[in-house]
């Protein structure tokens, strides 16, 4: 099968080495040099190449329609049309269709004016919770005790400062509290199944600390998280959503990316995304057992006849990020990569990377390279990555030194 794929990250990166060692033909747009090592590399337009079958990465694309004008052309899509985006374009939209549909959530109110926004934070101590509407690259959310921090933040976005015209409606939740878990379900239109769950890291440093990021690493399976509590979030969350799609008349082809707050009350739903998730990607697909491109095929027809199949061993990612990110990543370092000494268990998957003419690898954005390991255990993957970290050197190179710590001390 010839496969096209659209995006240029870790994500993409992740599912093209799957679908290659599947043994299909990939051409991927834009791509990037670590992509380039495994498929073709597409000049673009990306409706313009033939294939037997198109995979959409990020969202921003899907929000823009992308997989409404190829489905226009009879193509076979993974990925929503422009509605079943607003899933993830409009986190208002998300909200109101959870609250339709009866799924767990926090409770929330919507603003466009800083003055109602303000009355409302002073009206209760907090904690605060502050999402950005529109798409906001995994940046759009604060989470914060301080009122003042709270005002100012709300401030920001709604005069369009923060995040342009994608801040100026933001949506103020209830705080919740417990673990928090990912999981990526394949819905053909119908039913969803789930893939393994994943646990990621948000925040820039070490023990939760510093500002959001896109995600700095990740890990799967995740202790305590077994198939009762995976039916539950399907049940609860992922059926009734499918069911409201159909009763409004949308036709949702592609992944839902439940990232879920597993509260005192049962699990809730912190957010829906409407594509594979990105760092999680990269820990569920190689735990993917079957044919991943063979399961995404029977999606975009609309049935899923074919349940994944899941290996025993974990995988931890750790992302590698640049100088400056998430707030402005310095673009340009030389990155140095030592693959003599890489353990066949062990995938280098490009995020934010350049070749230049002269053959070097740079930075060329804020995530930069995602070390994957996969062991018999989340200790021995954790080891494996961190030990590969030593062989990649980039100026002033960003990673966080806890990723799946506690889970491997625990499980």
């Amino acid at each position: 099968m010839k496969i096209a794929v659209y995006g240029s990250g870790g994500r993409e990166h992740a599912l093209v080495d799957s679908f290659v060692s599947s043994g299909h033909e990939v051409v991927v747009f834009p791509g990037n040099p670590g992509i380039a090592e495994i498929a073709e590399i597409s000049p673009g337009p990306f409706e313009s190449i033939e294939a037997d079958l198109y995979v959409i990465g990020p969202e921003a694309p899907l929000v823009d329609g992308i997989a409404d004008r190829l489905r226009d052309l009879g193509k076979l899509v993974v990925g929503p049309g422009r509605v079943g985006a607003q899933l993830e374009g409009s986190k208002a939209w998300m909200k109101e269709i959870l609250h339709s549909a009866g799924i767990p959530t926090a409770s929330f109110r919507t603003f466009t004016d800083s003055k109602s926004a303000i009355e409302y934070l002073n009206s209760y101590p907090g904690p605060y919770v502050i999402k950005t509407d529109g798409l906001a690259a995994g940046k759009g959310v604060l989470v914060t005790t301080d009122r003042d921090e709270a005002i100012f933040d709300v401030t920001e976005k709604l005069s369009g400062h923060s995040f342009g015209s994608a801040g100026t409606k933001v949506v103020i939740e209830e705080a919740m509290e417990g673990p928090e878990i990912s999981v990526l379900v394949l819905c053909d239109g119908h039913k969803g199944f789930a893939l393994p769950p994943a646990s990621d890291f948000k925040r820039i440093y070490d023990n939760d600390l510093g500002p959001n990021t896109g995600g700095m690493g990740a890990f799967s399976p995740v202790p305590g998280v077994g198939p009762e509590l995976i039916d539950r979030v399907i049940n609860e969350s992922i059926d009734p959503l499918i069911k409201e799609f159909i009763r409004r008349g949308i036709d949702y082809r592609g992944i839902l990316y439940a990232g879920l707050m597993l509260t005192s009350n049962g699990p809730k739903v912190v957010e829906f995304n409407i594509r594979f998730g990105d760092p999680e990607t990269q820990v569920v697909v190689p735990r993917i057992q079957n044919d991943l491109a063979k399961l995404l095929y029977q999606l975009a027809q609309g049935e899923l006849k074919t349940k994944p199949e899941v290996i025993d061993e974990a995988v931890v990612t750790v992302v590698l990020a640049a100088e400056g990110y998430p707030e402005r990543p310095i673009p340009g370092a030389q990155i140095s990569i030592d693959s003599t000494s890489l353990d066949p268990d062990v995938r280098i998957y490009h995020a934010g990377t350049k070749s230049l003419s002269s053959g070097e690898l740079v930075v060329a954005g804020g995530r930069v390279l995602n070390v994957t390991a996969t062991g018999k255990d989340l200790r021995a993957a954790r080891e494996l990555a961190y030990k590969t970290i030593s062989s990649i050197r980039f100026e002033n190179m960003q990673y966080r030194s806890d990723i799946a710590l506690r889970a491997s001390e625990n499980g």
